[in-house]
């Protein structure tokens, strides 16, 4: 199986990964799309789309400014919302996307950072990350962006991760 990878440019790719989200039962607002094509032309995020037989089949974003508040006090870009569907796991397609993006960031950033969910959807992304000399960051749980305190109880959803950060060994 060929891998193609396209960083997000055109409405017309945009389309396709929204087609290929809802194929894949995926919700994602209009405006969310809009807003991540918006800040690819601004030059604040990066989005690349996996193509595998003319289709998305997974995509994976570059912010050079987190969300999570320890990254973005620190200046270390995240990888985020990786997602390769069901159908084409198992290719090499999630390696593919990360090792590209840290080749984008490591032309600026000594460290990048990622997060992941805790629970067992996740079990093989947590592996994948250590793999790839993902360290925990050492702030612990997170829900919402926010450090969660001993004692305090949370939902465990997409929304409950532990951050991790590499070091870029720089050319």
């Amino acid at each position: 199986m060929e891998i193609v990878l396209e960083a997000l440019k055109t409405q017309e790719q945009l389309m396709s990964w929204k087609e290929a989200f809802e194929a894949n039962n995926k919700k994602r607002s209009d405006d969310s799309y809009v807003k991540c094509l918006h800040e690819n032309k601004q030059g604040i995020r990066v989005t690349l789309l996996a193509i595998a037989d003319k289709k998305v089949a997974g995509i994976c974003h570059l912010k050079y400014k987190s969300g999570y508040p320890y990254f973005n006090n620190l200046d270390i870009p995240e990888i985020n919302a990786l997602d390769v569907f069901p159908e084409y796991r198992r290719h090499g397609i999630a390696t593919k996307l990360i090792e590209a993006l840290e080749e984008i960031a490591k032309k600026k950033y000594k460290r990048i950072g990622i997060g992941v969910g805790l629970f067992k959807d996740y079990g093989i992304a947590q592996r994948m990350y250590y793999k790839r000399g993902y360290m925990p960051d050492g702030n612990g749980v997170v829900y919402h962006g926010k450090e969660v305190a001993a004692g305090e109880m949370v939902r465990v959803d997409d929304d409950l991760n532990l951050f991790f950060i590499k070091e870029l060994v720089i050319d």
